[in-house]
C-alpha cells in the first residue's frame, strides 16, 4: 500500500537505512527515495555512503555538511544551559537529532517530497526526536519509520537487502552499537548490556586510560563571551576547531568518560557509555563562570530551568513552545557571562583552579578577612534577628 510518492530518507549507510530504500519502494509503493546524510563530524568518509545509497536504489543521494551549525546553534546553546541529562550526559546524540530533522524538512520542501523517513526502531529515543521535530517544523509531511514496523530480525533485514543487491556488511569483531559526532561517542550493546560488566578498554577512542595519561598536569584557559566559548589559551577559535581541539587535549588526560544507567523516554533503562571530553569540560567551566557573574537568585533559579531544558532536549522537544520560552530566559542570563576560566587537566580530572571576568560580582574588600575588610559587621546582628524571626516564633510555639 502506497503511503507516499516521494520520500526523503535520513541516511547513514548502515544496514537499516540502506534496506529502507528498497523496502519503501517495494512494500509501501514509494516511487522515489532521496537520501540525506548529515556530516556532523563523525569522522567517516561520506562519499562511499553517498554512492551506496545510489546503488541501493535512491534517485538522489545528498550529503549536508552541518558541522558549524551543529556546534554554534545546538552545542553552544546546550553549554549556556549547562545541559546534563540526569546530571551526567551532555546530550551529544540528542542534540544532533533536531538538526537532522531540520535539514530533512528543508530538503523535503525543496524537492517537493510528501514524506520523511528514518531507520529508527521502536525501542529507542531517536524515533521520538525525529518524529516530533519533523512534525513541529512541517506538520503536513508524513513520517515513515519502516524499521519500526517491518518486524525483521537483523539477519532477516540483511537477507532482505541482499535480495535487492545490497551487500551484507563486513562482519565486525566489535559487537557494539556506536554513534559518533563532533560532540562525542555513545557506545552500547554487546557485553555492555550487563550493568555489572566493566567496559573493556577497546571501546574507547577519544579518551586515554588513566594509566596511559601524562604524569604531569596540563593547564588550559577557556574564554567565554556571553556564555559562548570563543578562545582556547587566549587564541580565538572557530566553533568546530574549539570542540575538536578540546576533545583531543582533554581526552589525552583521560577526561570525558561516562558509564551510566540511563532512563530512556520509552520507559526502559539502558546501560550507556559516553565519551564527551570537550562538552564536559566546557559545561564545567561555563557553570563556574556563571558563579562569578550571576546574582545568587538568578543562578539558583536557573538550575531548575536547566533541568527542565535538558529533559526537553532529551525527550525530542527542541522545537516546542516551552523550549523556546526557556531559550529566551537563558539568553537573558548570559549577557554578562564573559570571562576566562583556568583548568588543570590531570589523570581524568578537569579541575577549575581560577576564573576572572570584567563582570565579576566577587568583591575582594567585602570577601576578605584581612585588614582591608569593608563589610559592616554591626549590621549583621539586625539582619540575623529579622532573618531568623519566623524560625524563632515557630520554635516558641512548639514549646507550649
Amino acid at each position: 500500500m502506497g503511503r507516499a510518492k516521494k520520500v526523503v530518507l535520513a541516511y547513514s549507510g548502515g544496514v537499516d537505512t540502506s534496506v529502507c530504500i528498497p523496502y519503501l519502494k517495494q512494500e509501501w509503493g514509494v516511487e522515489e527515495v532521496i537520501t540525506l546524510a548529515a556530516d556532523l563530524g563523525q569522522g567517516d568518509e561520506l562519499e562511499p555512503v553517498r554512492e551506496k545509497a545510489l546503488k541501493s536504489g535512491a534517485s538522489e543521494s545528498l550529503v549536508a555538511d552541518v558541522k558549524d551549525t551543529f556546534v554554534k546553534d545546538y552545542a553552544f546553546a546546550a553549554i549556556q544551559a549547562n545541559a546534563l541529562y540526569e546530571n551526567r550526559y551532555p546530550l551529544g546524540t540528542a542534540l544532533a537529532r533536531p538538526l537532522i530533522a531540520k535539514i530533512l524538512v528543508e530538503t523535503a520542501e525543496k524537492y517537493g517530497a510528501d514524506a520523511i523517513a528514518h531507520g529508527c526502531t521502536g525501542k529507542g529515543n531517536d524515533q521520538v526526536r525525529f518524529d516530533v521535530s519533523c512534525a513541529a517544523l512541517n506538520p503536513h509531511l508524513k513520517i515513515l519509520a519502516p524499521a519500526r514496523e517491518w518486524g525483521m530480525s537483523r539477519e532477516q533485514t540483511i537477507a532482505y537487502g541482499e535480495s535487492f543487491g545490497i551487500p551484507a556488511p563486513v562482519k565486525k569483531s566489535s559487537p557494539y552499537s556506536i554513534d559518533r559526532n563532533l560532540l562525542g561517542r555513545s557506545i552500547e550493546a554487546g557485553v555492555l548490556e550487563d550493568p555489572t560488566f566493566e567496559p573493556p578498554e577497546e571501546i574507547y577512542l577519544l579518551t586515554k586510560a588513566i594509566a596511559d595519561t601524562p604524569n604531569e598536569p596540563e593547564y588550559i584557559e577557556i574564554g567565554f563571551h556571553r556564555g559562548i566559548p570563543t578562545t582556547l589559551n587566549s587564541t580565538p577559535k572557530n566553533p568546530v576547531e574549539l570542540i575538536e581541539q578540546l576533545n583531543q587535549v582533554a581526552g589525552n588526560h583521560g577526561i570525558g568518560r561516562i558509564d551510566m544507567i540511563e532512563n530512556r523516554l520509552v520507559g526502559i533503562k539502558s546501560r550507556e557509555i559516553y565519551e564527551s571530553p570537550a562538552m564536559l569540560v566546557l559545561i564545567n567551566a561555563h557553570r563556574d563562570l556563571e558563579s562569578l557573574t550571576l546574582t545568587a537568585d538568578v543562578s539558583h533559579y536557573k538550575r531548575g530551568i536547566e533541568e527542565t531544558y535538558t529533559q526537553l532536549v532529551y525527550n525530542g522537544l527542541w522545537y516546542s513552545p516551552l523550549k523556546a520560552a526557556l531559550d529566551a530566559f537563558i539568553q537573558s542570563t548570559q549577557e554578562r557571562v564573559s570571562g576566562v576560566v583556568r583548568l588543570k587537566l590531570f589523570k581524568g580530572n578537569a579541575t577549575i583552579v581560577g576564573r576572572w571576568s570584567d563582570n565579576s560580582l566577587y568583591t575582594p574588600d567585602l570577601a576578605t578577612y584581612g585588614a582591608e575588610d569593608q563589610f559592616d559587621h554591626k549590621a549583621a546582628e539586625g539582619f540575623v534577628y529579622v532573618w531568623g524571626l519566623p524560625t524563632r516564633i515557630w520554635a516558641q510555639q512548639g514549646r507550649k
